[in-house]
């Protein structure tokens, strides 16, 4: 069946087979599954019967999650196999947990950490090393609209209070998207963090940050958590959607996502993970859709944390970063997760010059003009972001 047929689900039945279905956990379950029905049709037969049923079968509309940019909902199930024999569902897969990619308080051991009260230089060292200040008289990231699928952000720090624009709390819509685990803090910072005084600047300091928190205070979201944040992105015109997140297993419905706000113009960029891996990343990062990133040091070789391998894109000071963080505060962090900010915001400086740039000409620039970098003791080389070089040359000559 091709999608804008006539739908052949029978809502009625369907739904009376999924409530029978629904893990007595409730919809906080951990044995959550996502359902991608085959046309759009069908999914819109089923939102129709779900919300006509809604308070006859409250549970029902508490535990299902609608994904409408896949045609999808995720909800707890005891059983998947009666599935298989229904046509209208495309495909059937587990509603796993992804993990931040960085090393902190309540973020887990990827990395080196420690914390200090006040920044020891406004430009810290990461920003300095790609030379994203010598193109500030050229650009700061105007006009860019950046939305950072993290776990909020700090509107009070004073570093942030001129980025931050509206955002989303997916885990309560009635909530402000306020961060209540710093991971999300920080990697604004690193993107678009400006202060006069004291405190730090980071890469597009006139970008604007909108957060998206999907994940919890402990760093942890379900893959339909991250569907519904880019599902927000796409709808909400974002230019760039920042994934300092990973995971190992492959989800046919994340990549839909991911396609989706391809095809509608958005970079997306993504952290390759911390594990130290040679030749295997993360996903979304492992997706040819997202600009993987890889992390490396202050003397410009691979993090000893760092996925590595051909399928990463561009590596990015990912060691030892300072940034904001909650309460006003700064920290210092390390991760993929913090040089998947780099980038993001080396994009945002390239959008605001170029605005018509494709994603795919701009993985394609970050490779072109990055440093060359080459690997201890083997014949072979990385490609680290250089932020001068990239938008210098969006200036010098027009774009072929």
């Amino acid at each position: 069946m091709v999608e804008g047929d006539r739908s052949t689900l029978n809502p009625s039945s369907f739904g009376k087979w999924l409530r029978h279905a629904m893990d007595a956990g409730g919809a906080g379950s951990r044995r959550r599954h996502i359902i991608r029905f085959r046309s759009h049709d069908d999914y819109a037969a089923f939102v129709r019967y779900m919300r006509s049923e809604s308070k006859a079968f409250p549970r029902m509309q508490q535990a299902v999650r609608l994904l409408p940019l896949i045609r999808a909902i995720s909800c707890p199930l005891r059983s998947v196999e009666p599935l298989t024999a229904i046509p209208a569902v495309q495909s059937v897969e587990a509603d796993i947990r992804l993990r931040l990619q960085a090393s902190g308080p309540n973020l887990g051991p990827a990395g080196l950490h420690s914390r200090r009260s006040s920044p020891p230089s406004k430009i810290p060292w990461g920003i300095r090393h790609i030379r994203a200040h010598q193109v500030w008289p050229k650009s700061k990231g105007d006009r860019i609209h950046v939305g950072v699928v993290d776990t909020g952000a700090d509107y009070t720090h004073p570093d942030l209070r001129h980025c931050l624009a509206r955002g989303v709390n997916l885990l309560h819509r009635h909530l402000y998207p306020i961060d209540d685990n710093g991971h999300g803090t920080h990697i604004a910072g690193t993107i678009s963090a400006f202060t006069k005084h004291r405190g730090i600047v980071g890469v597009a300091p006139h970008a604007l940050i909108h957060p998206v928190k999907a994940f919890d205070h402990q760093g942890g979201a379900f893959v339909s958590d991250i569907i519904k944040a880019i599902d927000w992105c796409v709808l909400s015109g974002m230019d760039i959607i920042n994934m300092s997140f990973g995971m190992k297993t492959h989800s046919k419905a994340l990549e839909a996502a991911v396609l989706s706000a391809h095809r509608s113009g958005i970079v997306i960029v993504a952290s390759s993970g911390n594990e130290g891996k040679r030749a295997e990343i993360d996903y979304p990062a492992r997706f040819p859709q997202s600009i993987a990133v890889g992390a490396t040091t202050r003397k410009g070789r691979i993090a000893p944390f760092s996925n590595d391998g051909q399928q990463i894109d561009i590596y990015a000071p990912g060691e030892k970063i300072y940034s904001t963080w909650l309460d006003g505060k700064y920290q210092e962090l390390s991760g993929t997760s913090m040089a998947t900010s780099h980038v993001t915001g080396v994009v945002a400086l390239m959008l605001s010059l170029r605005p018509g740039l494709r994603p795919g000409r701009i993985k394609t620039l970050l490779r072109k003009y990055a440093r060359y970098i080459v690997r201890p003791g083997k014949q072979s080389f990385i490609k680290e972001l250089h932020a001068a070089r990239t938008v210098n040359n969006l200036t010098r000559r027009p774009l072929k």
